[in-house]
């Protein structure tokens, strides 16, 4: 059973999400809050496996309340996935750097939600990767035009030449599967490689290895 949270300002919006997540065997939702700071105290007593976070909320906005959720040790097995009126929302590429593991639009026809729910919940693939990735490229690029870029040493020194590769693939979609596929290993070896580049890089899931390729230049926009 996944468990769920709720985080929305929007009474009718939280019913919908509940009346949708409720109806399936495998997800019940254990909680709801009308912002972020209900949502960061609601999540530390259920501490449920995914928070549906909405971006802007009064008294503690959604980028803030993921942050706060994302660093508290207890909350390791959480995950945070970001709900958004805008593709291109500036909260939630913070949100992504803090530690969300995806995002949503608000408007994201119902099986869609479903599936992104499971998917975060397993752990292993990019949620919505197009979206994410041109999300990142969007605000990587802002970002590189108003101050020099990070080198690659910052990050990338600790890295084997063959994380290097797992974390450009990661870096360009990628599910652990598919990384096995091209670099023609076995899927239990990409998923140690993944592992360890969470490791080394403090990583929380796989969108931050996402922005960490692109902000070293190791994925540019425009590779697939």
């Amino acid at each position: 059973m996944t468990r769920v949270v709720l985080a929305d300002d929007q009474t009718l919006v939280r019913a919908g999400f509940r009346a949708l997540l409720d109806a399936q065997p495998d997800i019940e939702v254990v909680a709801e809050a009308a912002d972020g700071i209900q949502a960061v105290e609601l999540t530390r007593r259920e501490r449920p496996d995914i928070v549906l976070m909405d971006v802007r909320m009064p008294h503690m906005d959604g980028l803030e309340a993921t942050r706060r959720i994302t660093s508290s040790p207890g909350l390791a097995g959480t995950r945070v996935i970001v709900l958004t009126t805008f593709e291109l929302d500036e909260y939630v590429f913070g949100a992504l750097r803090a530690g969300a593991s995806g995002f949503l639009l608000k408007d994201t026809d119902p099986p869609d939600l479903l599936k992104a729910v499971r998917v975060v919940a397993a752990g292993e693939a990019l949620l919505a990767p197009r979206l994410t990735r041109r999300l990142i490229e969007a605000f990587v690029a802002q970002e590189r035009a108003a101050q020099p870029p990070l080198t690659e040493g910052d990050q990338l020194d600790e890295l084997t030449p063959r994380e290097r590769e797992v974390l450009a693939l990661v870096g360009r979609g990628l599910s652990n599967t598919e990384i096995a596929d091209t670099l023609i290993l076995s899927p239990l070896t990409a998923k140690t490689h993944v592992a360890r580049l969470f490791s080394k890089l403090d990583a929380r899931d796989r969108a931050q290895l996402v922005v960490v390729a692109y902000e070293t230049g190791l994925v540019v926009p425009g590779d697939r």
